[in-house]
C-alpha cells in the first residue's frame, strides 16, 4: 500500500512573522548557550507566541506565557515557529 507523503509543516524563523502573528515554536538553532537563555525566558518548543512588533529591522517584541520580551534580530532568526 502506498501511502501519500506527508506534507511537511512550514517553518520560518519568526524575524519573518508580521507583527500580530500567533505561531508555535518548532526548533530553536542555536548553541547550549543561547537554548538555555530562551528557555529560562519561556521559549521552549511547542510553546505559543505572538508577535507584538516587527517591522523587519530593529528589534523583535513578542509576548509568551503573559510577558512581552524584546528580542534582537540575531536570536529571532535563529527561532523556527510554525
Amino acid at each position: 500500500m502506498i501511502r501519500p507523503a506527508k506534507t511537511p509543516s512550514k517553518e520560518i524563523p519568526l524575524d519573518q512573522v508580521p507583527g500580530g502573528g500567533k505561531v508555535r515554536i518548532a526548533r530553536v538553532e542555536a548553541g547550549h548557550g543561547l537554548k538555555n537563555r530562551l528557555a529560562a525566558m519561556g521559549l521552549l518548543t511547542d510553546e505559543p507566541i505572538e508577535v507584538i512588533r516587527n517591522d523587519h529591522r530593529g528589534q523583535v517584541i513578542i509576548a509568551v506565557k503573559n510577558s512581552k520580551i524584546v528580542l534582537g534580530r540575531g536570536m529571532s532568526h535563529k527561532i523556527f515557529v510554525q
